[in-house]
């Protein structure tokens, strides 16, 4: 075997494994739920607040030195906040409220734009909390490799956060 039998051999090899790769989904959801004994808008006014939100920010259980700073309006539509931690850094803003349910544009650099939606509807006893995330992951073969692990990662913040939810109600 010559160097370029090896050589072209490697290239094939990689192309066909980055090629694979376009295989693996390119749109990614991560949801959780939790009956939370609080009324819908309460739990509205939490989600769509600068302060409110952080009475039950996940990412402050797991980073007591999460730095924050908060810009826009308190509450609403533009009011948001800055993030700096263990975990990374961006902003997230509140993009869109609804009777139901308030979305958040998430910036995070160079690792993406995912939103968030906290959705409340009522049930017995309070209220049906889904808290989700949608993320295009684009051609990037390193972020659809990661995209296979983000419901497990995510998803335990997401738990975390309506825990603290059902705590700061």
């Amino acid at each position: 075997m010559t160097i370029w039998t090896i050589l072209a051999s490697t290239i094939a090899v990689v192309a066909l494994a980055a090629a694979g790769t376009l295989l693996l989904p390119k749109q990614i959801k991560v949801e959780r739920q939790a009956t939370i004994s609080a009324t819908p808008s309460a739990i509205l006014t939490l989600a769509a607040s600068n302060e409110g939100y952080q009475r039950f920010n996940p990412y402050l259980s797991a980073d007591p030195n999460l730095k924050i700073s908060h810009f826009g309006p308190s509450s609403g539509i533009g009011s948001g906040f800055t993030f700096d931690g263990k975990d990374g850094k961006g902003s997230q803003t509140v993009a869109e409220l609804s009777s139901n349910s308030v979305r958040y544009a998430i910036d995070l650099g160079p690792m993406g734009k995912p939103a968030q939606t906290i959705e409340v509807n009522p049930v017995t006893g309070g209220s049906l909390v889904t808290w989700s995330m949608d993320m295009d992951l684009g051609y990037n073969p390193i972020a659809r490799i990661f995209g296979l692990f983000m419901d497990g990662m995510v998803g335990r913040t997401f738990e975390q956060g309506l825990d603290n939810l059902a705590t700061a109600t």
